[in-house]
């Protein structure tokens, strides 16, 4: 085992480069052709297959071992964030208006340094590790259209793997966050169109207020939570967006209120759609208006594998040390589409701690115009991936014998 990971520590100078460069070039959502062409010229470049157009712009490389077995996949996102960066580095963003705000640069060299070990290595393992640069994950769920699109097939995938790195949990640098119950929340996006009649604002009783039904609707979906769902269950729900009108003077015709829903229950995460439209019509109902649902079912809750996840725990206490591995004992309402993966072959996504301080001595969030992530401690991840994936397989071909 310690030839492979000192391998992947190896590697440590590499991932950064790695890491740099697709920091200064980033794309968003879907359309990522430069990324793409990216990852897969160095995928050829390592001897693996390649097939490139997964999901529009995705990449799938598979690598296969010494012999016949089970398929292992390990998976890594590929978009950034409409953000215009502020952090000051000398491989800051040379796309305007667009950021790796959220750590996916850092996660994609991860895996291309996983992929080079595993490539050069593939005498030590049977079976197959299928690696997933997947597009799309910040809000459109790129991952469901990968699995569409085959990613998990040919040959079918039986467990995966990934990761997020930054700041998601509070932990010591370097530390990695474990969860076998649900670990990230749904996400289920929705917008609420109020529709009445519009009149000026000095003679309110001629028309229909629907900004004042927006009102009421607004405080009403938190007594929801409150009231309507157990206090034992975890649920957010929130309106990030309301617009009405164009003047101080005239009532509009027409309201329109978009958020949304986050639960750590697939149950609740059923009824909360049916709980909202209660509220909307009996809203619009005392007031005189009528209204308009459109709820999109997002990202699933992400709930681990827990035999898998028990599994990966011994690994990474071997690889990079048993004071490293935090048991979580709380879960994040942020979503993740790593979440669609998990519901159909059994695996486990875990944290990376890796929080980097600006020059000002402040470590930004997730999503932020000066988010950056400690690059030193990225191997780690490489190393957790590798171990995990050549024990993994190494353990199916011997149940198999």
């Amino acid at each position: 085992m310690r030839n492979l990971v000192e391998k992947c520590e190896d590697m440590k100078q590499q991932i950064i480069e790695w890491r740099r460069h697709l920091h200064q070039y980033p794309e968003i959502g879907f359309d990522l052709p430069e990324t793409e062409a990216f990852i897969a010229h160095n995928l050829r470049a390592m001897g693996v297959e390649v097939r490139e157009g997964v999901a529009e712009h995705g990449v799938v490389g598979l690598i296969n071992g010494k012999g016949p077995g089970p398929t292992f996949a390990i998976r890594s996102d590929m978009d950034a964030l409409k953000v215009v960066e502020e952090t000051g580095l000398p491989f800051a963003s040379k796309h305007h208006g667009r950021m790796h705000a959220c750590g996916h640069d850092g996660h994609m060299a991860i895996v291309l340094a996983s992929t080079k070990v595993l490539a050069e290595n593939r005498d030590s393992f049977a079976g197959n590790v299928k690696v997933i640069f997947q597009p799309a994950e910040e809000g459109l769920g790129g991952a469901k259209r990968v699995i569409a699109d085959g990613g998990l097939k040919n040959p079918a995938v039986e467990a995966i793997i990934g990761l997020h790195d930054g700041t998601l949990w509070d932990l010591p640098n370097g530390h990695v966050g474990v969860m076998s119950t649900p670990m990230m929340a749904s996400m289920d996006p929705f917008k609420i169109t109020i529709k009445g009649k519009g009149t000026h604002g000095a003679f309110p009783d001629q028309g229909t207020d629907v900004i004042y039904i927006g009102s009421l609707v607004m405080s009403t979906l938190q007594a929801l939570v409150s009231r309507r769902v157990s206090a034992l269950e975890s649920i957010v729900i929130s309106i990030g967006s309301f617009h009405a009108g164009t003047s101080p003077h005239i009532m509009p015709e027409e309201a329109v209120l978009e958020g949304g829903i986050r639960c750590l229950s697939e149950d609740v995460r059923r009824k909360i759609p049916i709980y909202i439209e209660e509220i909307v019509r009996g809203a619009c109902n005392g007031m005189g208006g009528d209204f308009t649902i459109e709820h999109e079912w997002g990202y699933p809750v992400l709930e681990n594998n827990p035999e898998f996840t028990a599994f990966f725990t011994e690994v990474a206490k071997d690889v990079i040390g048993e004071e490293r591995v935090d048991i979580l004992n709380k879960p994040t309402m942020g979503a993740e589409d790593m979440a669609f993966y998990l519901k159909e072959v059994p695996g486990t996504f875990f944290f990376l701690s890796s929080p980097k301080a600006m020059p000002d001595g402040k470590v930004y969030p997730h999503h932020n115009a000066r988010f950056d992530i400690d690059e030193d401690v990225l191997w780690f991840g490489t190393a957790l991936f590798v171990e995990t994936a050549r024990r993994w397989l190494e353990k199916q071909t011997a149940s198999n014998r």
